[in-house]
């Protein structure tokens, strides 16, 4: 009998690692190809100007996933990038126009071919390391405070690969830098120091086995989970993971980011505990990826909204407070 012939990429041009479960990945997208089909349809029930309106029903709908044909719609609208672009006195053309400083621009230049080096669309379509520079650079020219971070050239190149449109994804980039996240990208990345902070506290409250256990081999959370904060698990899990991920971020905000570290976290309980040493448990983290029920997103999304228990905004927001105020005394 022949054996099946299995892809080396994803879907979004991405190389799988060596492990990687091709067995698992081909009986999980049979059954989630109709799970998009039965999505698709209902996403087609919504009509109207109002359609987009922020309510229980949008909510469920993007909790069990944007189709891939509608996320740079649904994402513009959601997050709040649609409208910051239409009240926008400078349209994204004549932003472009102001790229002028020559450090930044070397700054972003050296990074492009650090970015997604062995993903087959970056490296046979030229025109999207331009546009990638063309977003990067527009929005750190327009933003002082940030200018360009590292990180900040993942998310854009995925943004790109998801929404196909160099303008989306510059609103979308600017609306999760500016509005939607806390400040991880500004020099200081005083919002990732002290959301950092607040995970180590989400896990002691919720699972204080593990917390005690991290503590005790002694490995900081900023030396494996910086890239879920900057990168916003971009080569962290798979690709459409991530834009699950996504989906629930643009509309929900950075609290989503907290829910996925803590269900990884779980999920992962065993390994962790099993490890004896700092390096055990740092390539513990690493394969997190290759978890079968992180490989199916679909059950993954489900699980984030229920394993890691109630966080609440005003929980968050008191916990940054307390955290924001710990940083300044440092």
């Amino acid at each position: 009998m022949a054996q099946p012939m299995y892809s080396k990429v994803d879907e979004y041009g991405f190389e799988r690692t060596e492990n990687f479960n091709y067995q698992f990945h081909s009986e999980f997208m049979e059954k989630y190809m109709r799970i998009l089909v039965r999505r698709g349809m209902r996403w087609a029930t919504l009509k109207g100007k109002n359609k987009y309106a922020k309510g229980g029903k949008l909510k469920r709908f993007i909790r069990k996933g944007v189709p891939i044909d509608l996320r740079a719609e649904v994402w513009m609208h959601v997050s709040g990038a649609q409208a910051r672009k239409e009240s926008n006195p400078i349209s994204y053309t004549d932003l472009k126009k102001k790229i002028n400083n020559p450090a930044l621009i070397e700054m972003i230049k050296i990074d492009l071919p650090r970015t997604f080096p062995d993903n087959i669309n970056f490296l046979s379509q030229e025109y999207l390391i331009k546009q990638m520079f063309d977003v990067l650079a527009t929005f750190a020219h327009q933003n002082s405070d940030v200018g360009y971070c590292q990180g900040l050239n993942y998310i854009t190149g995925l943004l790109l690969l998801a929404t196909k449109n160099e303008e989306v994804s510059f609103w979308l980039l600017k609306e999760l830098v500016e509005n939607i996240l806390p400040k991880y990208s500004v020099t200081n990345m005083s919002g990732l120091l002290v959301d950092l902070d607040v995970l180590d506290e989400l896990v002691k409250k919720f699972d204080p086995e593990i917390h005690a256990h991290v503590h005790k081999i002694g490995m900081p959370w900023a030396m494996v989970t910086t890239k879920w904060f900057i990168c916003l698990f971009v080569e962290v899990l798979p690709t459409e993971t991530v834009l699950r991920i996504w989906d629930c971020i643009f509309y929900e905000g950075s609290k989503i980011i907290f829910r996925v570290g803590l269900t990884l976290i779980k999920l992962h309980r065993d390994e962790i505990l099993r490890t004896k040493e700092l390096s055990e448990l740092i390539e513990c983290f690493k394969e997190i990826r290759n978890h079968k029920e992180v490989m199916d997103c679909h059950q993954f999304m489900m699980n984030i909204f229920k394993m890691p228990g109630k966080i609440t905004d005003n929980e968050l927001q008191r916990l940054r407070l307390k955290y924001s105020k710990t940083q300044n005394q440092r």
